[in-house]
Order: C-alpha cells, then sequence, then structure tokens
C-alpha cells in the first residue's frame, strides 16, 4: 500500500500552517533555487484542486530545438553567442506546480494503492517535539481562559467557527438542509453575543457537533465517534478529540476524492501528463537534458550493433541504415533494467516513476541471483533433482530467504552465497536420502558451493547467460502486441522463477508503454535532432504509433 502523509491539521488560531510541497528533482538544477522531489505533502484543502483534470488538453507541440539539443561537445569558440534564457523565480515556481501536480497524478493513475495517511512523527524528532510544545502552549491557554472569572470564550469561538467550516467542507452540494441546520446552530455572531452575556453553552454545542460528525463520517469512524459521546464533559479535552477525529474524517474525505477522480483522470491521462511536461519544457530549457543524453546513448549502442550497408546512390559507399525510433527507444528502456542511479540521473520523463523503477530493479536483481544458484545446482546433480517441483519450490523459496537485501551496499553477497550454498547441500541430501538415493559426496559438494559463490564474478558465465536472457525476454516482451495477453515463451534456464519474472516483466512493460504514449512527441523531437543534426526540427511532434503499445492504465 502506497501512502502520502498528509501535513498534521492545527487549528489557524495556533498561527501555523502547513508548508508548500517541495519542488520536484526536474529543476534542481535552476541556479539558486534548491528542491527537492520525494514526500510531497498533500492537504485536504488542496487536494481536490489540485487533481482536476482539463477537460481538453491543449495541443502538444514539440519543444523548442534548444531544449531539446545533444549535449555535443564544443570548442569555446564555436558556442553560441546568443544570451542564455533568463529564468524567473516566476517561472521556477510554475515549474514547481506543474511537476508537483504532474507526480501527483501520475501516481494516483498508476497505483491502485495509493492513499493519504496521518503522517507518524518519531518521538524523538524535532517536528514532533515542537509540534507538541505548540499544541500544549494552545490547549493551557484555552483551558486558563475558560477557567478565568467570568470565563473568556474569543478562543472556544475561533475553535468552534473552523469546526463549522470543516463540517460544511464535508457536505455535497444537494445538501442544503443540513447545511443551513448548521449555520443556524454554529452561528458565529449568536455564539458571540452569548459569550458576552456570559450564556453560551459550549458543551451543548460539542454535542451538538459529534452528532453532526456521527452523521457524516465514513464508516469506518463509528467507533471513534462514539468515543467521542462517550468522553467526559471536559471541554477542552472534549474539543482535543474532536480535532483529531475530524483530522482523520479529513483524510477519509481526500482518499474518496482520490477514488472519485481515478476514473477522470485514467480516461485523460495521457494528454493531461503530455500537457504538464509540455509546460515545463517550455519555462525550463534544461528540462530534457538527461533525455536527450539517455536517448544519444542508446542511439549509440543500436548503431554500434547495425551492420554496415551500401547506401542507394551513394556511388558505393557504405555507411550505416537508419535504426527504428522503437528500436533505440525499447533500447533505451532495457537500459534501465542495470540502470547505476548513483552515476546517472534518471531521464527527466521518468522521474515520475522512479521508486517503482528502483523496486523493480531490486526485485529482478534477486530473481537473477536465484536463478544463477538453481541453474547450477541442476546442471551440477541433474536426473535425481528433476521433475520434483514441490522439492524445486523449497529451494527458490530458500535462496530467496537468504539472498534478500542482494542490492544493499552493506549487504556481503559473498558469505551469503557460501550460506545458501550450505543450505541447498542439506536439503538436497535430505531430498536424495528419503528417496533411496546416495547423499552428495563432499567433492561434489565443494564444487557446488565453489561455483555458487563465483556467481559474484562479474565475467561469471553463468551470470551473464542468464542476465542476457532476462534481457533478451524483456526485449521481446516490448516489441510484442499486447504483451500481456500473448506472451512469449520462456527462455531457457529460466523456467524455475517463470512466475516471478513474467510478473515483474508485465509490469515493466505496462510502466514502459504508458511512458511511451506520454512522451512519444518528445522522443521522437529528439531522436529527429539528433539523427539529422544539420536540418532544422519539425515544428511540432506527433506521437508515433507503436503496434507494441496497448493502453497500460485499462490493461491492468
Amino acid at each position: 500500500m502506497t501512502a502520502v502523509p498528509a501535513c498534521s491539521a492545527i487549528p489557524p488560531c495556533l498561527g501555523m500552517t502547513s508548508s508548500p510541497p517541495p519542488c520536484p528533482p526536474l529543476l534542481a538544477r535552476t541556479p539558486a533555487v534548491t528542491l527537492s522531489r520525494r514526500r510531497t505533502a498533500v492537504t485536504a484543502s488542496r487536494l481536490p484542486a489540485t487533481l482536476t483534470a482539463p477537460a481538453r488538453a491543449s495541443p502538444v507541440t514539440a519543444p523548442a530545438a534548444s531544449t531539446a539539443r545533444p549535449p555535443v561537445r564544443r570548442s569555446p569558440s564555436s558556442l553560441s553567442t546568443s544570451p542564455p534564457k533568463t529564468i524567473t523565480l516566476d517561472d521556477v515556481m510554475s515549474s514547481a506546480r506543474d511537476l508537483s501536480n504532474l507526480t501527483l497524478a501520475h501516481e494516483i493513475i498508476v497505483n491502485r494503492d495509493f492513499h493519504v495517511e496521518q503522517p507518524h512523527l518519531s518521538q524523538n524528532s524535532l517536528e514532533k517535539q515542537v509540534k507538541d510544545i505548540v499544541h500544549k502552549a494552545f490547549w493551557d491557554s484555552l483551558e486558563s481562559e475558560l477557567n478565568d472569572d467570568p470565563p473568556e470564550y474569543e478562543h472556544a469561538i475561533k475553535l468552534l467557527e473552523e469546526i463549522r467550516e470543516i463540517l460544511l467542507s464535508f457536505l455535497s452540494p444537494g445538501a442544503n438542509r443540513l447545511r443551513t441546520q448548521i449555520l443556524e446552530v454554529l452561528d458565529m455572531d449568536l455564539i458571540r453575543q452569548q459569550a458576552d452575556k456570559e450564556a453560551v453553552d459550549i458543551q451543548g454545542l460539542a454535542s451538538y457537533i459529534v452528532t453532526i460528525m456521527s452523521k457524516l463520517c465514513a464508516p469506518v469512524r463509528d467507533d471513534e465517534v462514539k468515543k467521542l459521546r462517550e468522553s467526559p464533559d471536559y471541554v477542552v479535552s472534549m474539543f482535543k478529540e474532536i480535532f483529531r477525529v475530524l483530522d482523520l474524517m479529513k483524510m477519509d474525505m481526500v482518499n474518496f476524492t482520490i477514488q472519485s477522480l481515478r476514473p477522470d483522470l485514467q480516461r485523460q491521462s495521457v494528454e493531461y501528463e503530455r500537457a504538464k511536461f509540455q509546460s515545463v519544457v517550455e519555462k525550463t530549457p534544461s528540462a530534457l537534458d538527461h533525455t536527450t543524453e539517455w536517448i544519444k546513448s542508446s542511439l549509440e549502442e543500436v548503431l554500434f550493433s547495425m551492420p554496415t550497408v551500401e547506401q542507394p546512390n551513394g556511388h558505393g559507399k557504405a555507411g550505416k541504415a537508419l535504426p527504428s525510433p522503437f528500436l533505440v527507444f525499447n533500447s533505451g528502456f532495457i537500459r534501465l533494467l542495470t540502470w547505476d542511479y548513483h552515476k546517472s540521473p534518471l531521464p527527466e520523463t521518468l522521474m515520475t516513476d522512479e521508486v517503482r523503477l528502483r523496486e523493480l530493479q531490486r526485485r529482478l536483481q534477486l530473481l537473477k541471483a536465484v536463478a544463477s544458484v538453481l541453474l547450477i545446482v541442476y546442471s551440477a546433480i541433474g536426473g535425481p533433482i528433476s521433475g520434483l517441483p514441490a522439492l524445486a519450490e523449497r529451494l527458490k523459496r530458500m535462496t530467496s530467504v537468504l539472498l534478500e537485501g542482494i542490492h544493499s551496499p552493506d549487504f556481503n553477497l559473498s558469505e551469503a552465497l557460501g550460506n545458501v550454498s550450505g543450505q541447498i547441500c542439506c536439503e538436497l541430501n535430505k531430498s536424495l536420502t528419503e528417496r533411496n538415493y546416495p547423499a552428495l559426496p563432499p567433492e561434489l559438494q565443494v564444487t557446488l558451493k565453489g561455483q555458487i559463490t563465483s556467481i559474484t564474478q562479474e565475467n561469471n558465465p553463468i551470470r551473464s547467460l542468464l542476465e542476457g536472457r532476462v534481457q533478451q525476454y524483456f526485449r521481446v516482451l516490448l516489441a510484442t502486441p499486447n504483451s500481456h495477453v500473448n506472451l512469449p515463451p520462456m527462455p531457457g534456464g529460466l523456467a524455475l522463477i517463470q512466475p516471478e519474472l513474467t510478473s515483474l516483466a508485465v509490469t515493466f512493460v505496462s510502466l514502459v508503454n504508458f511512458n511511451k504514449q506520454v512522451y512519444s512527441p518528445f522522443y521522437m523531437m529528439i531522436l529527429k535532432t539528433l539523427l539529422f543534426s544539420n536540418e532544422a526540427p519539425p515544428p511540432a511532434a506527433t506521437a508515433p504509433q507503436d503496434p507494441s503499445i496497448q493502453n497500460p492504465v485499462n490493461s491492468k
């Protein structure tokens, strides 16, 4: 379940407001501006406006040539004398808002488990300590005012006014009768007049608020509201609990809004995300630098692997044929499976999927290690353990558990593989003995352990063989129309991890196809610029039709 922590609600009379969400990393290269991508805070008051998708996205044109120019090394004398584009703070903030909206909308579209929840602060964190101090000071002040003789109701009335606004925000547009009733009972002018005459019934108003909350809350909050009815008559404690439950109800309303908006966003997802990213590209000159470098590297890789052919009308001259755009793009997406995040940042067009890509890479790394171990075991032992799916499943599960965390920098792979080989030999001996086979000879066990621990080497043949087959399987899936329905055959050596690898591959292809639908105009513009750098790029780009792309949102 993916959750976005929401800023905890603090009564406005405390004089505190939640901070705006940080900017995504696409703008991190803008001078004198520090921007962050993850942990964007979502509040109930901002979310509906943030997620409102346009009824019709404006036509998307290709970014300017200067935006997507390939990073060519030039001598100082060849540099353009045109002055650089000036980026104002308004441009930066506008791009940050567009990226924040884009990131949030994309997460709602592709992640069915996306929801908002209350933040859980560590007890020793500075934020938790500051929050507790400020809240305690406020509630102590309220208690002191109510205990004065005569009582002072100024802060209590402000709380009632805020509660009224929260309750009204929960109402649907057609709930006019309940809206009128709330406004009549929680009439601030009347309450102030009663307070001046010391005739205000704070306890009665609190009971009415709890009654309204019981009508508006989700069924999951019924027990929380019931506890409010059973709480002591101490006014300050009741107000504390009322605000706590109202915060939970606001989270429920936000999550309900997300669920309601998801179908509309999915119908307009491609146009909405493309329009938002287009807006960022127009305001940020460097918005496609990493994407250009990524496509350039993929193009060079594809051209290097293509044979040299004789060019027509070229007087016998030989050269490289132009590669298929989809071959270039698919090659770039396959590189994401082994992407080194420490050396190179992701392309800007993939930043909204960075968490998913990292998790997919970690799971794939574990699967490849498990497949390498199992292939070594079955190649060394052969017939006596063949055709035993229960044994294969136990070995796979055991190896997966012992290699869990393989992606961690401080994970000792050699030591873990030594433990794996020892456990596998014990399990094999047990299985062989049960079926009246002789146990593994000590020499074979030593050889088996040596082969298993050797997969840590970069040039290990088993490791290289399986990595190549995994990449080839993913390439075939990317090039296959409706690959989530028509799965290609599993390459040899990967049969034991077929269910896990298939699930991972389908997820990856769905992510890639949705990315192609959104960003193909930008990719095509960059590729044309790289291939025909002497020619001016076309004024507008249209998304090419890749037959391998199905609707990834609807295919899930």
